[in-house]
This record gives structure tokens, sequence and C-alpha cells, in this order.
């Protein structure tokens, strides 16, 4: 049964990652596409378009695709190298404590965006 467990997880785990790449490359290919088409020629610009609701969760669902990747293969890589129990129960709470810094940061710009491109 723990057998079933693991690999669930893994598949889970393999998941994320493969759904989360396709996600950021599409993104990623919409940035280029637009800002080569219509190029923001300053920061009240770029804030009015992230301003814009679509962009702003688009945006959103990036940097938590972002953070997910992440998460998963950093801790793919430590799970696999690192043997000592303590240094890697360390680790991996760096690194969550890092991305989760990471995300609220985000968050907290794309609030702002939001908030100052509506005029508030």
């Amino acid at each position: 049964e723990a057998v079933v467990s693991r690999r669930a997880h893994g598949l889970r785990a393999w998941l994320l990652q493969r759904f989360s790449a396709v996600y950021l490359l599409l993104f990623i290919v919409y940035l280029f596409i637009h800002f080569n088409r219509a190029p923001l020629a300053d920061f009240a610009q770029w804030q009015g378009w992230l301003a814009d609701p679509l962009v702003n969760l688009a945006t959103g669902l990036f940097i938590l695709s972002l953070l997910v990747h992440a998460w998963v293969g950093i801790r793919d890589v430590i799970m696999d190298y690192v043997t000592h129990t303590g240094l890697r129960v360390a680790l991996l709470a760096t690194v969550a404590l890092t991305l989760t810094g990471c995300g609220l940061w985000s968050l907290r710009v794309l609030f702002l965006a939001v908030l100052r491109g509506s005029g508030a």
C-alpha cells in the first residue's frame, strides 16, 4: 500500500512539473510576441498593462507555476542527493521559506500594480 502511495505522489510531482513547464513556456511565448508587437515605453505603460485583470491573473499563474516548478525540481534534487536527514530537512525548509517569501512578494507587486494602475 505504501508503494502505491509513493508512486502516486511521484506521479503528482511529475505532472505538476510538466504542466507548470508548459504554462511557463506558453506565457513566455505570449510575452515575447506581445512585447515585440507593442513594446511598453515607460513604467506607467507597464503598470497599466499589468493592471489589466487578465494580464494580472495570467502573471499570477505564471508566478505560481514558477514557484511550483522550482519547488518540485529543487525538492527532488535535495531528496536524491542529500542523505543526512537533518541537513535535508534544513535545506527543504530554507527552500520552502525562500519560495514562500518570493511568492508573497510577487503577490504584493501584482496587487500594488492593480491598485496604482486603477488610480487608487
